[in-house]
């Protein structure tokens, strides 16, 4: 079996989770709080979202396809929504004058799965997958078992990005004193709200125009 489809994957992986969007900004903005392992956390539950979408637009699962993008309005409206109140809650959020523990378990777990679910309230992204698929020529040059092997190979390179962010990031936040930490959460804040005024509007728009 030929190495390229899991090479291929990889590409594809780190073409979608590189371009700077509100998982970046937030990515960024827990590693300098909590460390690199809480920016992983973060990045790993978008690398999972990514797999699942790569799985539905590599098998070429046109009814599902069909189906996310049928309630994609209504599921980006819940995006958005959450976007908002998590754009609103980092702005707000004061930094500590004390360094940084190690995060907890469930630190960890609520930083994976709220990303992930804010991912995957995306529907919007099996179309980048679609493209990218068509581009690589997924499904006519890959099949059979190579498809799980790219598939993996979009997880490995998603993650490993996440991984390059974090850790770069995760580096610097001891050079990070409380007050720039302040302006970092208004910042990253404001960013992720507007994100998610945009996707509101969209999605209103996409349901109302429908």
């Amino acid at each position: 079996m030929s190495p390229f489809p899991f090479l291929q994957g990889c590409l594809v992986g780190v073409s979608i989770a590189a371009p700077v969007g509100p998982i970046g900004v937030l990515c960024i903005r827990r590693a300098l709080a909590g460390g690199w392992s809480l920016g992983l956390a973060t990045g790993l539950g978008a690398a999972v979202a990514d797999a699942l979408y790569g799985t539905v637009a590599a098998m070429g699962l046109g009814a599902i396809s069909e189906a996310l993008l049928k309630v994609s309005g209504w599921v980006g409206i819940l995006g958005g929504l959450f976007l908002c109140g998590l754009g609103v809650r980092t702005w707000r959020s004061v930094p500590s004058d004390t360094p940084a523990t190690t995060p907890a378990a469930s630190d960890l777990g609520s930083a994976f799965f709220s990303t992930l679910l804010l991912t995957l309230a995306n529907p919007a992204t099996v179309l980048s997958f679609a493209a990218l698929c068509a581009g690589f020529g997924i499904g006519t040059r890959i099949r059979g078992v190579e498809i799980p092997v790219w598939i993996a190979g979009v997880f490995t390179g998603s993650a490993a990005w996440w991984l390059f962010l974090s850790g770069t990031v995760a580096g610097l936040r001891h050079a990070i004193t409380p007050a720039w930490m302040r302006w970092v959460n208004r910042l990253s804040g404001g960013l992720i709200l507007i994100w998610g005024l945009l996707a509101l509007t969209r999605a209103l728009r996409a349901t109302w125009l429908r």
